[in-house]
């Protein structure tokens, strides 16, 4: 009887949790000039791992930065469709004075968790499809092609990475897009997120007298850059929580009530929010639940806010000017240079003749959508239901991924986010853990996924 390939990994299984332990070893920290030799060391490992599985081209293909891994196999023949799989095998920083049990780069199982820097974010869940094609490509039986895009720069936001794909955009043509970089509901609840937001992020600085001045001196006739500014902020939302800019949510839209229905399947209850937060009251849109609120409605938040004197004693300054940073989280539809130039005529409307302001743009991403409807999507949701044995819930994301709208607006392909981890991973903090059941239910999720979109 010829082995399958979901019987091919449960009898590998020990060995791909070796190797992927090998990967975690390498600490590849993208954002680190001392880890270059390192961040190198892991592309080559994946590329190794690739060629070794029997990818038919493998290359370490160069940016302006950290390196993208890349592979194909086309076995699968010219009327069989192409599956592209995205992942990134760079790391956040990691010490083990930052609170971690064990060293990060010595992965450690305890209570049925992988600990590692890396391993949910993104190494396991990247490699999982990686051991998925191994055992489709070792019993002979991928229905689909395969391409590999697993990059180096992803913890210190892809600025190469978007410029790399247009450029190789015939290379990586393909029929569905597969990124494994997000979290599900739960071990025993898989949940496919459909949507995620978009950034626009940018700082507004507000300068009134030349040099800081004596608040004696200068108090009640300057008017105090910190105090304009708060006023400009306190003016950029409405009483009930929307935000108050002039053609904020022109092009936002609109929930449909079926999929209000179908998200409020997976929204987590109210007690869930506040544990979370610890807030004595939640805020916001009372038209919208707090799940809707995160995922379906666009935001503007302060992130920081600085001015005059902040140190140990007192010191009766009038600040010369004051900064805050602010990011509005965008969804499907709306264009973050455009949100931008919207919040940038409207602070220049409020800003008061008694002081001068500038809104410069620091960051943006676009948001993504995947329609739910999507052969693709249905296609993941009868992998996760053979693979969990569950039907998978549906949700919005509230983070952004820019990569996900660049796959979708170069490549014009749908892209899917099988996601195997799990919100209480610990990504980018201390004991980030991985679970050794998610990491081999992912494995026999990918092949499933692979199988269906062979259908």
């Amino acid at each position: 009887m010829m082995t399958t390939p979901h019987d091919y990994a449960r009898t590998h299984a020990d060995r791909f949790r070796q190797q992927l332990f090998e990967l975690l070893r390498i600490p590849s920290i993208s954002t680190d000039p001392q880890r270059v030799a390192d961040v190198q060391r892991a592309a080559q490992w994946v590329a190794d791992d690739l060629r070794r599985i029997g990818m038919q081209r493998v290359d370490i293909m160069p940016t302006a930065g950290h390196p993208v891994v890349y592979a194909e196999w086309q076995g699968a023949g010219e009327n069989a469709p192409t599956v592209l799989v995205y992942g990134h095998y760079d790391v956040q920083p990691a010490e083990l004075e930052a609170g971690w049990t064990s060293d990060p780069f010595e992965p450690v199982i305890r209570d049925g968790r992988i600990y590692a820097r890396g391993s949910s974010d993104d190494k396991g869940q990247a490699f999982a499809h990686v051991k998925a094609a191994e055992s489709l490509l070792a019993t002979g039986s991928s229905p689909v092609n395969l391409k590999f895009l697993i990059e180096g720069e992803e913890e210190i936001g892809s600025p190469n990475l978007g410029a790399w794909v247009r450029e190789h955009r015939d290379l990586l043509r393909a029929d569905v897009c597969v990124i494994s970089d997000t979290s599900i509901l739960a071990i025993d609840q898989p949940s496919i997120c459909y949507a995620l937001r978009g950034l626009a992020y940018m700082e507004v600085e507000v300068w009134g007298p030349k040099q800081d001045l004596h608040s004696g001196g200068f108090g009640g006739m300057v008017h105090n850059p910190a105090q304009a500014l708060a006023e400009i902020i306190a003016a950029l939302h409405n009483p009930d929580g929307s935000v108050a800019v002039p053609g904020f949510y022109d092009d936002v839209l609109p929930l449909s009530d079926d999929e209000r229905a179908e998200l409020q399947r997976s929204a987590a209850p109210e007690s869930y929010w506040r544990d979370m937060t610890g807030v004595p009251q939640f805020w916001g849109e009372p038209a919208y639940a707090l799940h809707e609120r995160v995922g379906g409605r666009p935001t503007l938040e302060i992130n920081g806010f600085v001015s005059g004197f902040y140190g140990a004693g007192s010191k009766t300054v009038l600040p010369a000017k004051a900064l805050a940073k602010i990011s509005c989280r965008l969804v499907a539809n709306q264009n973050p240079r455009r949100i931008f130039e919207l919040v940038r005529d409207q602070i220049a409307r409020l800003t008061p003749p008694t002081v001068r302001s500038e809104v410069r743009l620091i960051a943006e991403a676009f948001p993504a959508m995947t329609d739910p409807r999507e052969p693709a999507i249905q296609a993941a949701s009868a992998a996760y239901e053979k693979g969990w044995g569950r039907r998978p819930l549906f949700e919005r994301g509230g983070g952004t991924l820019p990569i996900m709208a660049d796959l979708q607006r170069e490549l014009n392909v749908p892209v899917v986010l099988l996601g195997f981890g799990l919100r209480s991973d610990g990504a980018h903090g201390p004991d980030e853990h991985f679970s050794v059941e998610m990491f081999h239910k992912g494995i026999d999720t990918a092949i499933y996924f692979f199988e269906e979109l062979g259908k």
